[in-house]
């Protein structure tokens, strides 16, 4: 590519908005989100909490992107070129010219707190967005830490966000509307993504209706009433769900799920949103999910261990069944 042609897809991709973006966290969604940006032409820049981490962060977008090219969804010239589009780095001060940018860490109100007070400082442009991937939290609370709070803005994306076409779009009462048309266009036009809008209370659409079924079903084996692969298999063979909500659970991350419930719960006050006290302890002991191996049910290396964690009805170790037609890209809406 000659200089003339990077000048030329610099300009279009200014043309369409936000050339350069800068995701804050590498993990699942940083990373999902870092990669669908770097695959719709943008420059982006990933930023960690160290060498390590950025480091982990990078491997894991390139295995995401090596798996896109394996399955015939990217060709190799497409691959190499996404991955070329990313920097991923533990050096905050890297996102100063960014056009928007995506905080993606963990849902922890003083994680992200800390995060935007610093983005605030950091980011130059006075016209660039900061957005949040929150699952949960207010996006007023957020932006209340900055300077600008009419260019902060929720922007939800799904885990695996490469595969899952959805984003919530959440503006808050401070959000302005040409920031809300700005990064509407964006996620629609140029990152090809379904974009609902959602208003600004926990929770939002998704996890609003999706978190109190994720409850009642660990409520349900909290109470012995059926194994976590029952319960599981209960909705995959019953409803024809993709997942069961213990497995889904799993995937998500059983802190992740605690965390949003706490939050919604703060918010409303209704019963059906309180996480159940099986939850807290599995948390408690680490066993989050797919993510360290055990949840509900138990993955990888772990598989050989029996579980009881359900109530004392024993689980099968292997873990959840998924059905024959189950989709992959319905795997983990949140």
């Amino acid at each position: 590519m000659t200089g003339a042609d990077v000048d030329v897809e610099e300009a279009r991709a200014e043309e369409a908005g936000f050339a350069r973006v800068g995701v804050v966290g590498c993990g699942l969604m940083g990373s999902g989100i870092a990669e669908v940006c770097a695959r719709a032409g943008r420059d982006v820049v990933v930023v960690e909490t160290d060498a390590a981490a950025a480091a982990a962060g990078r491997e894991r977008i390139i295995r995401s992107l090596g798996r896109a090219a394996a399955s015939g969804r990217l060709t190799p010239a497409e691959r190499d070129a996404a991955a070329g589009r990313i920097t991923v780095t533990a050096d905050l001060g890297r996102l100063a010219d960014r056009d928007l940018v995506v905080e993606a860490v963990a849902e922890d109100e003083a994680a992200k707190l800390e995060v935007f007070a610093r983005l605030d400082r950091v980011v130059a442009g006075r016209d660039s967005v900061l957005a949040t991937n929150t699952s949960s939290l207010p996006v007023i609370r957020l932006a209340a830490a900055t300077s600008r709070p009419e260019r902060v803005i929720g922007l939800h994306f799904f885990n695996p966000v490469p595969v899952l076409p959805l984003v919530e779009l959440v503006p808050s009462l401070l959000t302005g509307e040409e920031t809300v048309r700005r990064v509407g266009a964006f996620a629609s036009g140029v990152l090809g993504k379904e974009v609902v809008r959602a208003r600004d209370r926990a929770g939002f659409v998704v996890n609003a209706l999706l978190v109190p079924y994720l409850l009642a079903a660990v409520r349900m084996a909290e109470g012995g009433r059926a194994s976590a692969e029952d319960i599981d298999r209960g909705m995959t063979l019953g409803c024809a769900h993709p997942l069961g909500p213990l497995a889904l659970a799993d995937l998500i991350g059983l802190d992740t799920v605690q965390a949003i419930a706490r939050s919604m719960y703060a918010e409303y006050r209704e019963p059906l949103y309180a996480p159940p006290p099986l939850l807290a302890r599995m948390v408690e002991a680490g066993r989050l999910g797919r993510k360290t191996g055990r949840g509900f049910h138990t993955y990888g290396g772990n598989a050989g261990a029996a579980m009881r964690e359900d109530g004392g009805v024993p689980a099968t170790a292997a873990g959840p069944a998924r059905p024959d037609r189950g989709r992959r890209h319905g795997e983990q809406p949140t």
